[in-house]
């Protein structure tokens, strides 16, 4: 019996539940001959239905040939099991969390200090998503003091000032501005979302003050220059020069020495953080205070010699400016200090005359001021209803106005190598950083959760050349673009030529616009007239 249980366990240990089985130890047999298949199975051609298994026993020592391919599938599968690379987990703040109930974002959202000044919507919207914690006290009570001294303003707490006046959030914006992506306090989201938009809107209010200044200081000049000379001043290069002049230095880089960072470590942060001082002290001050804080805080001189623009050929200028500008260099006080009258004509008088030469007058009555100025007027709306002292003054402002659109669309292939001035260039300088501008503080209103990275993005994606002159032709108005015989012949049937013109007259249009009714018609014509956003609905 012991011996049938012995004989019945060792037929189960190799039988197969695939195949019948005989009970007879005889059938089973161990071989040693080595074979390439592991198992071999041997039919009985008198008993079909029994089969023989055969066990194959591969010695240790025994390898496969050097061109087997079981042998380099195994070399293989081993290579790859060694060289796999480890997964990396994914940083913590990447992790997809569920997205918060209504009731909890509602009262987060009512919460913010975004939402906290009616009054203010754009200082509003700059500041921090939540209420600054303990760490943000900390900072504010230890270098804060510092920063004030260092620009020049009163030690004493903005807090106390009243509700309507936008300065009692200076000392939130002037702590925001110093948090660059680099230092402690950049893991806090509301921290670095608030200094990330500051410097957003901080790089276009530079742009546009700059832009400004040197228009009025070089009345005879073409935008190239100008350029050259704005990039001299607030260049990343040039950058961390100023904040040392400054003595800000050791808030950006409380534990390093500035001088001996390379320039990828150094440059950065002092970009970002020059950038978003600039934003909060606009949003506090308005644009005078940026003026000082540039020539007084930081001593920039538009006249050294590392910030001239390199030597070119001019064309002789033989055209009047006006008698404002005429042997008189404006300085930074000058403009930053500068009112316009009570009964002057435009929003920016002084803008308006360094863009606009006196000498336009000579092309009043032309065939353009009478077949096409009124067809631009109607499209956009102009002129605009506004409450003068003195019909007269109304009179005046529409035919300035007039001469202003001529030259928004005077091409420079028309007049520009007799008479520099007279061609869109200049008004389409200070038109495309009026234009960064506005559409930086639309974004920055419609978006109050969006961080800087995304904003800037976004406005580069809007405000693209392609799309600006796309939208000039939306309404047909590059049909009364003054152009040479020779470039009209050569831009008709070549759209390559054609739209870069469209999109500097779009610009140019915006500039005047900003010169002579201000900021707020620049909004209507980019968000009503040509549909920056493209939100309007669209014929069909």
């Amino acid at each position: 019996m012991l011996q049938s249980f012995n004989s019945t366990n060792s037929s189960m240990e190799l039988s197969s539940s695939l195949t019948p089985f005989s009970k007879k130890l005889s059938d089973i047999s161990f071989s040693s001959s080595f074979s390439p298949f592991p198992l071999q199975l041997y039919p009985q051609p008198s008993k079909p239905k029994n089969l023989r298994i055969l066990a194959v026993a591969v010695g240790p020592s025994q390898e496969l040939p050097r061109n087997s391919p079981q042998r380099l599938l195994k070399e293989l599968a081993h290579r790859k099991k060694a060289t796999a690379p480890r997964k990396k987990v994914p940083p913590k703040r990447f992790i997809l969390k569920p997205p918060l109930d209504d009731k909890k974002l509602t009262e987060r959202f009512l919460n913010s200090p975004q939402l906290s000044l009616k009054q203010f919507p754009l200082l509003s919207s700059c500041l921090p998503s939540s209420k600054l914690n303990t760490a943000d006290n900390t900072w504010i009570d230890e270098y804060l003091l510092e920063a004030k001294q260092a620009l020049g303003y009163p030690l004493e707490k903005s807090d106390e000032l009243g509700d309507d006046n936008p300065a009692k959030q200076f000392d939130t914006l002037l702590y925001l501005a110093f948090q660059h992506p680099s230092c402690d306090r950049t893991n806090a989201r509301h921290v670095r979302s608030a200094h990330s938009r500051l410097w957003f809107l901080g790089q276009y209010v530079l742009e546009l003050a700059l832009a400004e200044f040197f228009l009025q200081r070089y009345p005879r000049e073409s935008p190239g220059p100008m350029r050259e000379r704005v990039f001299g001043l607030i260049g990343k290069r040039n950058l961390p020069n100023w904040i040392k002049a400054a003595s800000l230095q050791n808030l950006i880089f409380p534990y390093d020495d500035m001088d001996k960072l390379i320039r990828k470590d150094r440059e950065p942060p002092v970009k970002s953080v020059f950038w978003a001082l600039f934003g909060a002290i606009y949003l506090c001050f308005g644009m005078p205070e940026v003026y000082r804080v540039l020539f007084e805080v930081f001593g920039m001189d538009p006249e050294a010699e590392d910030c001239q623009p390199r030597l070119r050929r001019q064309l002789e200028d033989v055209d009047y400016v006006s008698v404002e500008f005429e042997g008189n260099k404006l300085s930074w006080q000058d403009v930053a200090t500068y009112k316009s009258p009570e009964d002057a004509l435009f929003a920016h008088p002084r803008l308006f005359r360094a863009c606009v030469p006196p000498g336009m007058h000579r092309f009043r009555g032309n065939i353009w001021d009478y077949d096409s100025k009124p067809q631009v007027m109607q499209i956009l709306g102009y002129p605009l209803a506004v409450n003068d002292r003195i019909p007269e003054i109304t009179e005046a402002r529409n035919i300035e106005l007039g001469l202003g659109l001529q030259l928004c669309f005077m091409h420079p292939s028309k007049y520009k190598f007799e008479h520099p001035r007279f061609c869109f260039e200049r008004l389409e300088y200070v038109g495309q950083k009026i234009q960064d501008l506005v559409m930086a503080e639309r974004l920055l209103m419609k978006h109050l959760d969006a961080p800087g990275r995304w904003l800037q993005e976004k406005h580069r994606r809007v405000l693209m050349n392609k799309f600006c002159g796309r939208y000039l032709r939306e309404k047909y108005l590059h049909r009364f673009i003054i152009y040479s015989e020779q470039v009209q012949d050569a831009y008709e049937n070549n759209r390559r030529l054609r739209n870069p013109a469209t999109t500097a007259v779009q610009q140019a249009l915006h500039g005047l616009s900003y010169t002579v009714y201000g900021k707020p018609d620049v909004r209507r014509l980019m968000f009503e007239v040509f549909d920056f956003e493209q939100i309007q609905p669209k014929s069909v």
